[in-house]
């Protein structure tokens, strides 16, 4: 049917002609309510986005200096992170005269990950920032 008969149905009936398939020989179009298809594929999109399964991210920072106990401490919150399946950050913090021993810190954070038991796979390997180093970890 040609394009200005196809319009002029659609306009009859109060509707919008909308291209389905352009590159289709010859182009497909249908007569419908745009702003109620429009509204729909909203709907649509809103609800698909809200079953979509979001994984968090909780950060454990940690200093050269941190006593055992208190890495301790750390290791049991990260494996609970871990067990409840969020990701982890673990960030080690220099300040002042720690960074020129940027070696022992990078040796701590390893350590750190090393003390862990909880099963889980290196996302992202230790990293430079500007504060310090940081590795993120997911459970397996």
């Amino acid at each position: 049917m040609p394009p200005s008969e196809a319009l002029q149905m659609a306009k009859e009936q109060e509707f919008d002609l909308v291209e389905i398939a352009p590159l289709a020989k010859p182009p497909v179009c249908k007569i419908m309510d745009f702003g109620k298809y429009q509204y729909q594929q909203s709907k649509v999109e809103k609800n698909n986005k809200s079953k979509q399964k979001r994984i968090e991210m909780k950060s454990i920072r940690i200093g050269v200096r941190t006593d055992d106990h208190d890495l301790e401490f750390k290791k049991n919150q990260a494996e609970k992170f871990l067990q409840k399946e969020f990701k982890v950050k673990v960030e080690i913090i220099l300040r002042g005269r720690e960074k020129a021993y940027q070696d022992l810190a990078r040796k701590n954070l390893l350590d750190f990950l090393k003390s862990i038991t909880s099963p889980y796979k290196i996302e992202q390997e230790i990293k430079r920032f500007p504060g310090g180093f940081n590795a993120i970890v997911a459970p397996e």
